[in-house]
């Protein structure tokens, strides 16, 4: 059966000779708009028949945010989370989830501030605010026990911090062009980080916040092939409005963990997180490696020595879902099958 990926705050509906009727539609909006009201933690609206949609639709809602997130329903026993980064959403997802969903159930939410999820007002940002309403999301979510993460960016950061936090739920990590833990200087970053380092400093407010260099600049230069301007559309569309729009993607920056620099709370995550994933045993792990990459060819000799671990190179630069989308799919459908899942009868 055809499966069918539903934006959650808009509705958005394939075109299908299956759709829902206008009054169905209706009341999901009306559903909707009450929810939002009276600030309910989490609802489930669908049609009557599930067969006329083809999926769920869902929306979450707590502490005057909504996050928006992309969930193909099916395999609801094998659950795979898949984490996007800066500027990024769960758009950078579309090309990748197909290959997977067939075996698992796919779910990739937009962060706070992101994609189609609400901005806060006043909001900084920072790395705990993400992983408070990440977090909280995830509990309200009613997933099985263990799941399985697929992360990239700060996705990764998310990812392993809850995983760290939470050892006895993760059935694997997949990661790609991530954070596996802190830097000790800037020196000894990634070259290819080298450029951001601005953007820690005032002149950083000017560049990201008013001319969205983030989004026009980085984001372009880090995807080998030519976007189509439907693509770029959707990349572009949270951050069109100059100024606190776009605060997350300058905080992401302020966030790397330097470990002469800080910030000390994310530094001190992610020396957490490295110490956990460099001696988990007992858990899967496939590490996508970028070919040339940005982060990867730092990554590689960090996690060399990481047990219970594969590795599948892929051609890309950081936003490598953007340039080898089957080769990512297909090398996650295998590790899962191969290293995660029950052999099916």
């Amino acid at each position: 059966m055809a499966r069918l990926i539903i934006y959650i705050n808009d509705l958005r509906l394939k075109k299908s000779s299956k759709v829902c009727k206008s009054e169905d539609i209706e009341n999901i909006n009306r559903m909707k708009k009450l929810l939002l009201l009276v600030g309910y933690c989490f609802i489930i609206a669908k049609c009557q028949s599930i067969s006329e949609l083809e999926s769920q639709s869902q929306i979450y809602v707590r502490q005057s945010g909504v996050i928006n997130y992309v969930d193909t329903v099916e395999n609801s026993d094998r659950v795979v989370l898949f984490l996007h980064g800066n500027p990024t959403s769960s758009y950078l997802w579309r090309n990748v989830i197909p290959h997977v969903s067939p075996i698992a159930r796919c779910i990739a939410p937009d962060l706070i501030g992101m994609g189609k999820s609400s901005k806060i007002e006043g909001s900084l940002y920072t790395f705990q605010v993400h992983y408070k309403f990440f977090s909280r999301w995830i509990d309200s979510m009613n997933l099985p026990k263990k799941i399985n993460l697929v992360v990239h960016d700060w996705g990764s950061g998310l990812g392993f911090h809850w995983a760290n936090l939470n050892r006895n739920r993760v059935a694997s990590i997949t990661y790609m062009e991530g954070f596996v833990g802190p830097f000790e200087s800037w020196e000894a970053a990634p070259p290819g980080l080298q450029i951001i380092r601005s953007y820690r400093s005032y002149d950083g407010e000017e560049s990201v916040l008013q001319n969205n260099s983030f989004v026009n600049t980085l984001l372009r230069e880090a995807i080998i092939r030519q976007l189509t301007d439907e693509e770029w559309e959707v990349y572009r569309e949270p951050y069109l409005e100059p100024g606190e729009s776009r605060r997350p993607t300058l905080t992401w920056p302020r966030e790397i963990p330097i470990a002469s620099e800080g910030p000390a709370d994310v530094v001190k995550f992610a020396t957490d997180w490295n110490g956990f994933l460099s001696r988990s045993y007992n858990l899967p792990k496939l590490f996508i490696d970028a070919v040339p990459g940005v982060i990867s060819p730092y990554t590689r000799e960090v996690v060399k020595d990481w047990p219970n671990q594969s590795t599948v190179r892929v051609r890309g630069l950081h936003y490598v879902q953007e340039d080898s989308p089957d080769q990512i799919g297909n090398a996650i459908r295998r590790f899962l099958r191969n290293n995660v899942f029950d052999p099916e009868p």
